[in-house]
């Protein structure tokens, strides 16, 4: 996840260095945003050292004042659109005016307007600033439209006054932050095992049969789980998905591979997630040379693959097994006789046939049925936030049988 830190002009403006650090330790991705005015207290080169990315300190500076840099020129937008938060801090009585103003004349302003990602702001200021009717207004109207505050501390500060103004503790900051973005350390010292993508099957050297699997929702499992505090073993098939930083990536391309790196990891592992879409058969033979075409039929003799997910759920011990079914029709009575034939701890089911649940997507709609218990149906969601849902369930579930 990307969040874009604004950093505007006070004396707590050095404080945001080390916010830097503890939101990349939640695994965040941070882009620095800084006023003129926090420039004065810190520089950019700080930002641009701790989070290896270009400090944003403009909206028109030398670089792009050339008018074919057009990328540049609207660089707003494009941070706008691929930030998942806006984390303004500290943030002075002037940058909050701006915000519930509705102002565009800086970046870090121009950026607020734009995103429609959620917004925190950790205000920092003279407490008889802070205490101003109109900085209250302000922060009425803002907290109005959806933005998350975070208040400052009271104690000694630097004017030399004592009262509320102080920039809000890291640790306060970052715990806002993780409830809006819904990161949570629950998984903490467990480990996941998930498989995801297809799985491919060779009929001659040029052909194979597979799948139509992204692989978006298994490796959606796998960020999940990390940013949860879990160590993750993800057994991917092709896909042409980034491997996530820290992951335990296993690549395999056949079903019988696959079969055998769950076989090989599924020890290690506290809850197992086959969120693959794995080959159910395969060629009874495979041609070691380029089967030729001619004028009649071909008929493909096939076998079926090993049941992963069954021979799991036999073996599961004190595990939680968790299997997926990607269905066209029937969708409750056949995940209902996939969980009992598996022996799984739950199913997660979805009518590939809904539009913004089938393959490729980066969304899902889908039920969760379980043994004895009404199904959980969920509407459609981005593939991240199913995840999290699936491993609140899956808890739910370790800590119901203990």
């Amino acid at each position: 996840m990307k969040i874009a830190l604004g950093v505007t002009g006070g004396v707590a403006a050095y404080k945001a260095a080390e916010l830097v650090r503890r939101l990349q330790q939640e695994k965040l991705d941070v882009q620095a945003v800084m006023t003129r005015a926090a420039q004065e207290f810190i520089t950019p080169l700080t930002f641009a050292a701790l989070t290896g990315q270009k400090v944003i300190t403009e909206i028109f500076s030398a670089e792009n004042a050339a008018p074919a840099n057009v990328e540049s020129a609207i660089e707003h937008i494009a941070v706008a659109q691929r930030i998942d938060l806006l984390l303004v801090a500290p943030a002075t009585a002037d940058s909050l005016a701006k915000f519930a103003q509705g102002l565009a004349g800086d970046f870090l302003s121009t950026l607020y307007l734009a995103t429609k990602a959620p917004v925190v702001v950790a205000p920092a200021m003279n407490v008889n600033m802070w205490e101003h009717a109109a900085t209250q207004e302000n922060l009425a109207t803002l907290r109005a439209r959806g933005v998350h505050v975070v208040a400052p501390d009271e104690g000694y500060l630097a004017c030399g006054m004592v009262g509320a103004g102080r920039l809000a503790s890291t640790d306060a900051i970052v715990l806002k932050v993780r409830d809006v973005l819904g990161l949570r350390h629950d998984l903490d010292g467990q480990t996941v095992l998930i498989t995801a993508g297809p799985t491919c099957e060779d009929i001659d050297p040029v052909r194979f049969l597979t799948n139509r699997s992204s692989g978006k929702m298994g490796y959606a499992l796998a960020e999940a789980a990390q940013r949860r505090g879990a160590r993750v073993i993800l057994v991917s098939g092709p896909t042409d998905l980034k491997i996530p930083e820290g992951a335990d990536w296993v690549p395999v391309r056949t079903t019988e591979q696959m079969h055998q790196a769950v076989r090989e990891r599924a020890a290690e592992a506290n809850i197992v997630v086959m969120a693959a879409a794995v080959s159910d058969y395969r060629p009874a033979a495979t041609h070691e040379q380029k089967m030729k075409r001619d004028d009649g039929g071909l008929t493909l003799t096939l076998e079926p693959t090993p049941d992963i997910l069954a021979e799991l759920g036999r073996e599961k011990g004190q595990r939680v097994v968790v299997g997926f079914a990607a269905e066209t029709n029937n969708v409750a009575e056949n995940a209902r006789g996939k969980l009992a034939r598996k022996s799984a701890d739950m199913i997660v089911a979805n009518d590939v046939t809904q539009e913004g649940a089938g393959f490729d997507t980066d969304t899902n709609i889908v039920t969760m049925y379980l043994p004895d218990a009404p199904e959980i149906s969920l509407p459609k969601m981005n593939k991240f936030d199913v995840a999290n849902r699936i491993f609140d369930q899956a808890l739910s579930i370790r800590k119901n049988s203990k």
